[in-house]
């Protein structure tokens, strides 16, 4: 099981949404799809973000610390498009 849960892992990437605006993430399935979308970026051969040895070498591991610590930010599709 990974640490932070998944619950940790959804309000610390809101910690910056301020009061009334939208969360950028409201589900567990939106932070899923996010950590697989980094760990393949990882796999794919993009540098951690944070020691390897802060989360056990695997790329799965790393994504979830890399978007737990705020080292990646979650971007919508509309918001790439403006």
């Amino acid at each position: 099981m990974l640490r932070p849960s998944y619950l940790d892992l959804i309000e610390a990437v809101n910690k910056d949404v301020q009061p009334g605006e939208e969360p950028l993430v409201q589900s567990r399935y939106s932070i899923v799809l996010a950590s697989a979308k980094r760990a393949r970026q990882l796999i794919d051969g993009e540098e951690p973000l944070i020691s390897s040895k802060d989360a056990e070498n695997k790329p799965l591991s790393i994504a979830v610390q890399e978007l737990y610590r705020g080292k990646v930010k979650i971007v919508r599709d509309q918001d790439k498009e403006e």
